[in-house]
């Protein structure tokens, strides 16, 4: 049986971390490099580092940030946001990004996944798939940090992924980030029926019982949690002592 993780989402915006609301709204949290300190301390099974700025994609911000994480923790360290080509993803893997995460740019240029995950193997492709519900209920794809839909479904667009090498998805619901309400467990389930890699659920996490709730209700392999850590004294050991409680296994840091 796969060991589950908790990972702490870190979003970057203009050198400093935020927390979103429906991707739309943000709160400034506080310092990355500090905050990366912080979850090394609490064993923290994995840490993900997004750059979110719509209009400033630098990716020398990313691998110097990259580089004082790297001298404060020995997690895991996926990386995204603004990673176009395999010349990016090499970079910052180059720089000490364990894994990088790719989002807009697979709709256009699928290929990217495979020629990095030939190169690095395919434990470091993370596909982020930013996920809404339209008006008739069905679950539609959106990229450019959600504010364009794409034409095609989620299920299509994950098959694809898979084909082309993806190594793992990361599930973010545009309605419920930032709410505090709990997971979307109905997407969660209806990506688990396509996919044949971990999957990391995000968005909507608010207290312990959301966690043992998606775990419980859906196979993910990890959920990401961002208001949970930020917004509360919650922190990933307390998160894990409670979920072992309910035979939620973890992954030994």
């Amino acid at each position: 049986m796969l060991k589950k993780r908790i990972i702490p989402m870190m979003l970057l915006l203009d050198e400093q971390l935020v927390k979103t609301c429906q991707f739309d709204s943000w709160r400034n949290v506080g310092d990355p490099v500090k905050s990366a300190s912080v979850y090394n301390s609490q064993y923290t099974d994995e840490l993900v580092l997004l750059n979110i700025n719509r209009d400033n994609r630098s990716l020398e911000q990313l691998a110097n940030l990259i580089t004082q994480i790297s001298e404060v923790s020995f997690m895991p360290l996926a990386v995204g946001g603004g990673i176009n080509s395999f010349d990016d993803a090499s970079y910052l893997i180059n720089k000490g990004a364990d894994k990088v995460i790719i989002n807009s740019s697979v709709y256009s240029k699928p290929e990217l996944i495979t020629q990095v995950a030939d190169k690095f193997g395919q434990q470091a492709v993370i596909v982020s798939i930013d996920v809404k519900r339209s008006t008739s209920g069905e679950y539609q794809v959106y990229s450019h940090c959600g504010k364009t839909l794409e034409n095609i479904s989620l299920t299509e667009h994950i098959q694809n992924c898979q084909q082309a090498g993806a190594g793992e998805f990361m599930i973010q619901s545009i309605e419920h980030d930032g709410m505090m309400q709990g997971f979307d467990i109905e997407l969660l389930k209806q990506v688990m029926l396509i996919a044949n890699v971990p999957v990391i659920g995000c968005s909507g996490s608010g207290d312990y019982q959301h966690l043992r709730e998606a775990f419980i209700e859906t196979d993910v392999s990890a959920l990401g949690c961002g208001s949970l850590f930020n917004f509360s004294d919650s922190n990933p050991i307390r998160a894990k002592n409670y979920l072992t409680n309910y035979n939620i296994a973890f992954k030994k840091v």
